[in-house]
């Protein structure tokens, strides 16, 4: 059982190619409108979106993000943030006190910009366009946030290449439902089992999609990101912007 809008999500895949084709001002400004109407909560709305063009400032950003080309070579790349600076000049407007200083506002940051991101990927997509989601703009996010003249109070979360495709690669898979989808409890009694099923499945994903060339499990790749820190230095960026969760 499905449908068309289901069918478009379950199709998912990244685009890390673009041909030179432009993407009409009208169609940006619907993906962004997209955006602008995920869920948020308790309706505050914290979250700011920047649509980057220029091409200088789309070569820097590729190199900051880990020089990942296809930041500059993609027609539009949106930088989607966690934006309580607007929230703060509300406040100030009524002589209320701040209390930002909570995990559970990066948290609600961090989750409005995710589902704007998210609708803006869908929207981009339902043109006949693709992209992919950014994280390394996290990498350097000082850099980042001096570039685009980010003001206190606001944390870019992740970043979006959309363009026109110009491959198309084969869908990753995804964990085995059983895994993932519960009823009623957390049912862990076979998920040994099913990882050893998604490490052989990836395994084969890998080998064909590199003729030969990787062979990487699921779970071999999980032990190696989970091996080291992760952007250690974003707790000090985050207190440098405003907010002390110390």
């Amino acid at each position: 059982m499905g449908n068309k809008i289901t069918e478009l999500i379950q199709s998912h895949r990244s685009i890390r190619k673009f041909t030179n084709e432009e993407v009409a001002n009208e169609i940006i400004e619907d993906i962004t409108l997209s955006g602008q109407w995920a869920p948020s909560s308790n309706h505050i709305q914290a979250y700011s979106i920047l649509v980057i063009q220029d091409q200088s400032k789309k070569q820097k950003l590729a190199e900051l993000t880990g020089n990942q080309v296809y930041v500059e070579e993609c027609p539009v790349f949106f930088i989607i943030c966690a934006d309580f600076h607007r929230l703060h000049t509300a406040t100030k407007k009524h002589q209320s006190t701040f209390e930002i200083n909570e995990v559970e506002n990066v948290m609600v940051g961090a989750v409005d910009a995710a589902l704007v991101a998210q609708n803006m990927f869908l929207a981009a997509r339902s043109y006949g366009l693709g992209g992919v989601m950014i994280g390394g703009i996290r990498n350097n996010p000082e850099e980042v946030a001096a570039l685009l003249e980010l003001p206190k109070y606001v944390i870019p979360i992740m970043g979006l290449c959309v363009g026109y495709p110009a491959q198309s690669p084969q869908q990753k898979p995804r964990l085995p439902r059983q895994a993932v989808v519960h009823h009623d409890r957390y049912e862990k009694d076979k998920l040994e089992q099913l990882l050893d099923q998604y490490d052989e499945e990836t395994r084969r994903y890998y080998m064909e999609r590199t003729n030969g060339k990787r062979s990487d499990s699921w779970s071999e790749l999980v032990a190696k990101h989970f091996s080291t820190p992760k952007r250690p230095h974003l707790k000090g960026f985050i207190k440098k912007q405003g907010i002390h969760l110390d």
